[in-house]
């Protein structure tokens, strides 16, 4: 008997298997339009989540979509919440198909053809068509398994006493939650594990209110695959996943407080209406329940919102985190937020630079290490453009502009490492060793927020620079060195002059007890 149940639970979780992806693949596209599309508002937003599971019968698939769109800025995140809310309703929608339909009709006559039909479309046909035959083999096979469960669970209900290992009270209650949840986990479909506590119910081989407890935990374990896929993933998917656990918890907690009065009011509902079936009674409560949650959490979307949005914040870049709670502050808090972000981005790429000329790095490293530098500083520049300045104060108009050169100069500095070319080359002659010993002058100066220093070293390497310029302009028109050689030379020492002058210039700019000077010297300077 026990495997025929795990044939039916095969069959049951093939038959779904093959339903939604036959489903997702003849109308994926436009439920995803229609997921983007109606989600506008808090019900819609429910609503389309639950048609969405209802239809392609998956929860996952629903939860899986709406986290692309959050991520692709198609819906915002507490648009989300509510189709998750709602996907989490629509699932029940197994239940109420496996206790009307599956339970109460004999299949034998038309779910076996339905399994032929279907996959004779799905061989013989293109397109579309074949899609929809695949989830007609699907419907087909879902319902044999259903039967096959049947089957085994009239077998097993003398062998299967829950009662009997479940303890009395709070605890017993507890333990039969945990195996709902050990159900979903291993079965990895909620709507399996509640098809096969429906059909034992059915059977006789557990009670009403044992096998609420169970559906409960079912219900609750569809978050392991939430918080698995959690892991590593994208921040929107992270948040998600903490909505759906959070949404679940509290709903499973709130479904096994009403436990009992649950139970109550089947008997009476029973007493008076005649024989009612527990499975549609458990049916019933696995919606009511859900219903419940999406009631009690859908007023307050919002702030649920709000609050998991803290629970799990967005970690921004290192060099950009002073940046995270300043948008909305004010433009001299906003814009000081931005100086002390370039200050970061500077001493990153003086690091940078420092092991470069200590050998630590080579060219391509070099790129490597100044590669966040430059993420951070288009992050910057449009920070920046969404600060309103007060164009009526020189001195916040002088503040800006100081920022602005600084972003300019750091900009100039990071296209440098992409130079590698002129990076790998080494002192091959004395006014380059020299040229490199000043920039490791400059950058000293730079740690040590020495502007002068910084100003006489950059000085220095531009007058070694027109040196050597001259110098081997001079040999390579007497034929004493080869033109290329000379060029790359020369570019080179461009290359170590160019970055002494930005860091110097940045510094400048980034400090402020030096004004900066009154005439911006250009990046060429005069040979």
């Amino acid at each position: 008997m026990w495997t025929t149940l795990l044939g039916g639970i095969g069959l049951f979780l093939l038959g779904m298997l093959l339903l939604t992806e036959g489903l997702q693949a003849a109308a994926g596209d436009a439920l995803r339009r229609l997921l983007a599309r109606f989600t506008r508002g808090r019900l819609a937003s429910v609503a389309t989540g639950m048609t969405f599971t209802a239809l392609v019968q998956s929860s996952s698939i629903t939860t899986l979509a709406t986290i692309g769109f959050v991520s692709a800025g198609l819906m915002t995140f507490a648009q989300s919440i509510g189709v998750i809310l709602g996907a989490n309703l629509g699932t029940t929608a197994t239940s109420w198909l496996v206790s009307l339909v599956g339970l109460n009709v004999k299949l034998d006559a038309f779910a076996l053809p339905l399994v032929g039909v279907g996959a004779i479309t799905r061989l013989f046909s293109r397109g579309r068509l074949a899609h929809l035959g695949t989830v007609v083999a699907g419907f087909g096979l879902l319902f044999i398994g259903i039967e096959v469960l049947q089957g085994a669970m009239t077998g097993l209900s003398d062998q299967l006493d829950v009662s009997a290992w479940a303890r009395p009270g709070v605890v017993g209650r507890l333990l039969l939650v945990g195996l709902g949840v050990v159900m979903t986990i291993i079965m990895q479909s909620s709507s399996a594990a509640v098809a096969t506590t429906l059909t034992a119910l059915h059977a006789g081989a557990i009670g009403l209110d044992d096998a609420a407890a169970i559906v409960i935990g079912q219900n609750v374990g569809t978050t392991a695959k939430a918080a698995l896929g959690a892991i590593g993933a994208s921040l929107p998917a992270r948040r998600t996943a903490v909505a759906h656990i959070a949404f679940n918890l509290v709903t499973g907690a709130l479904a096994l407080a009403i436990l009992p009065l649950f139970v109550g009011l089947v008997g009476s509902i029973t007493r008076r209406l005649g024989e009612v079936d527990d499975a549609v009674s458990l049916a019933a409560f696995h919606t009511a329940f859900n219903l419940l949650g999406v009631l009690l959490f859908l007023p307050f979307l919002d702030r649920f919102a709000k609050l998991i949005e803290r629970l799990v914040p967005e970690r921004p870049a290192p060099l950009l985190w002073r940046l995270h709670d300043v948008r909305d502050a004010a433009p001299e808090i906003a814009l000081e937020a931005a100086r002390q972000t370039l200050v970061d981005v500077r001493d990153a790429a003086l690091r940078a630079f420092e092991q470069w000329r200590a050998g630590d790095l080579d060219a391509d490293r070099l790129v490597a290490a100044l590669g966040p530098g430059a993420e951070a500083i288009a992050e910057v520049r449009r920070f920046l453009g969404s600060i309103p300045t007060a164009t009526e104060r020189a001195d916040a108009v002088a503040r800006v502009e100081r920022v602005f050169h600084a972003l300019d100069h750091l900009s100039r500095l990071h296209a440098l490492g992409l130079e590698r070319d002129h990076a790998e080359v080494g002192a091959s002659s004395e006014r380059l060793r020299a040229q490199r010993e000043l920039l490791a002058e400059c950058l000293a100066a730079v740690r040590g927020e020495d502007v002068s220093a910084a100003a006489e070293a950059s000085r220095k390497m531009a007058d070694v620079r027109r040196e050597l310029r001259r110098a081997l302009l001079s040999s390579a028109a007497a034929g004493a060195a080869m033109p290329d050689e000379a060029e790359l030379r020369l570019t080179t020492s461009r290359w170590l002059d160019r970055a002494a002058y930005h860091f110097w210039r940045s510094l400048v700019h980034l400090t402020d007890e030096a004004p900066p000077e009154p005439q911006e010297v250009e990046t060429e300077r005069a040979p």
